[in-house]
């Protein structure tokens, strides 16, 4: 018997199960290469996939479909477009195209466009992105697509990430390849986005213009209660708060957003929840209707949710850490060490390339999350600070320290966690630690960049993470492909890089 979560997820979804259901083989298989291996699909397909879309889309009661896209107003946008085409006889016809699939046409003239574009232009377009599924959200079928100017100039936040990602994959399936991974294809960077917000009452909420309008506090007593007692943290989940994220969980797990983990944080009425990891622009698409449902959900419940990055002072704001790696389609994470990190040559090449890339362009990392909210919270009554900092943990400095010095890495075997009493279990001590004072920490099988604030897309610090490593990593397979003696070469190159 399956359980309501089972029954739910991804139930308004236009995923590969129902691609499978609902689609010919061949316009299944076709299809599937797109979404995979970034093939071109042609209108005949996309014909197809656009009818089955539609009755699908039916099915679910829908009656309208919208290209949802993510100007650079850090919100969503959506116009809507009903099905409907006249008919014979005074009927209606409920018809969707390919073309209309692939290319809407919103009017760019009044979203931020950097001066790239004159009000005379304003057109734009819309292109979809058959990599992140397609979903029913209040009744109407979203799919998900980049937003350019007539010129072709990018003027949202999905353009530039898929660009960066297209980047990182091609340098990085160079370094693979140098390894003898032939099996590979893609290689794609993923993310688990952890989502801070406050939640308080809407009566209380009502009566402060200055939340209503800038979304933070701007005078008034301190909180009564605020973090001497430090028991907010992992506390007990007030019950009303509860039934809210039990209802929260249910719409996100319709949409196919895989979260799972939710808890109290340090502040007062300061929640967390965290997603598993997915690929970049499908986490970013998540990430950005999480919000929007945290913010509908509330209401419900008459809770109304803060998620400005320090609505009050002296307390800790809320900030968005981005858990950041780098995944095969063969299943393999490369910024996995393994159990002798000292001699898992590919983990230490990419390892000190994203070192490199952190120490080059910190300036951009930290660029990527500067907004005047954020910089109240960074440093404040919480960490991290504003300046970046890579934080490593015990072993892989050693290891790397011993590279530097071209010393044999005398590593001691993992040691075991003693807690003092028998009836406990006994299990390895990490070799990595979620250093609070460093923005950048290396936890295990990815990097933690701490600096976002919970209001911001993550498209920013990943567009920033990924094209500064690509960038890193050119350099590096440029030195590895014209390498006489590649060993050599290989253990100069992780050397001099750790010593600089």
């Amino acid at each position: 018997m399956k359980s309501i979560v089972e029954e739910i997820f991804g139930s308004k979804v236009f995923d590969e199960s129902v691609m499978r259901e609902k689609l010919a083989k061949d316009t299944y298989r076709e299809l599937e290469k797109t979404i995979h291996e970034g093939k071109q699909l042609n209108i005949k397909i996309a014909n197809a996939v656009a009818h089955a879309m539609k009755e699908w889309a039916i099915e679910q009661g829908a009656t309208h479909y919208t290209h949802w896209f993510q100007p650079m107003t850090g919100v969503t946008a959506e116009k809507h477009d009903g099905f409907i085409n006249p008919g014979k006889d005074g009927k209606v016809l409920m018809e969707f195209s390919g073309k209309e699939l692939i290319k809407g046409e919103p009017d760019a003239s009044s979203f931020p466009n950097g001066g790239l574009r004159a009000t005379f232009e304003a057109r734009g377009y819309t292109a979809w992105d058959p990599t992140s599924y397609a979903f029913i959200k209040n009744g109407v079928l979203c799919i998900p697509t980049a937003f350019c100017s007539y010129s072709g100039h990018a003027l949202d936040k999905k353009t530039p990430l898929l660009r960066s990602m297209q980047a990182i994959n091609k340098q990085a399936l160079r370094i693979v390849k140098l390894f003898g991974h032939d099996d590979v294809h893609t290689i794609k960077t993923t993310v688990g986005p952890e989502q801070e917000y406050f939640l308080v009452d809407q009566k209380y909420y009502e009566q402060r213009k200055d939340l209503i309008y800038t979304g933070r506090t701007l005078f008034g007593a301190p909180c009564p209660k605020g973090q001497e007692l430090e028991d907010h943290y992992f506390g007990t989940i007030k019950t009303r708060v509860q039934e809210f994220m039990t209802d929260l969980n249910k719409e996100l797990w319709k949409l196919g957003i895989l979260a799972k983990t939710e808890h109290n944080e340090v502040a007062p009425a300061q929640h967390e929840l965290a997603p598993i990891f997915t690929t970049t622009n499908i986490a970013t698409d998540h990430n950005q209707l999480t919000m929007e449902l945290i913010q509908r959900v509330a209401k419900k419940h008459g809770l109304v949710a803060l998620l400005h990055e320090k609505p009050f002072e002296g307390i800790n704001g809320s900030g968005k850490h981005n858990n950041w790696s780098l995944s095969t389609d063969t299943g393999l994470n490369l910024l996995e060490p393994g159990d002798t990190p000292h001699e898992n040559a590919q983990f230490l090449v990419f390892l000190a390339a994203i070192i490199k890339a952190v120490d080059e362009h910190q300036d951009l990392l930290r660029l990527s999350v500067a907004t005047a909210g954020n910089d109240h919270r960074l440093g404040a009554n919480e960490a991290p600070p504003a300046i970046i900092s890579i934080f490593l943990g015990d072993e892989l400095t050693a290891v790397l320290q011993a590279i530097e010095e071209d010393k044999p890495y005398d590593g001691k075997e993992k040691e075991l966690m003693k807690i003092g009493a028998t009836v406990l279990p006994k299990f390895p001590k990490d070799s990595t630690d979620r250093n609070r004072t460093s923005p950048f920490a290396f936890t295990g099988n990815k990097f933690e960049f701490r600096m976002p604030g919970s209001n911001s897309s993550i498209a920013g610090c990943n567009i920033v993470l990924n094209a500064v490593i690509a960038d890193e990593l050119q350099k590096f397979a440029d030195i590895l492909e014209s390498a006489d003696d590649f060993e050599t070469t290989l253990h100069t190159l992780i050397k001099d890089t750790i010593k600089n």
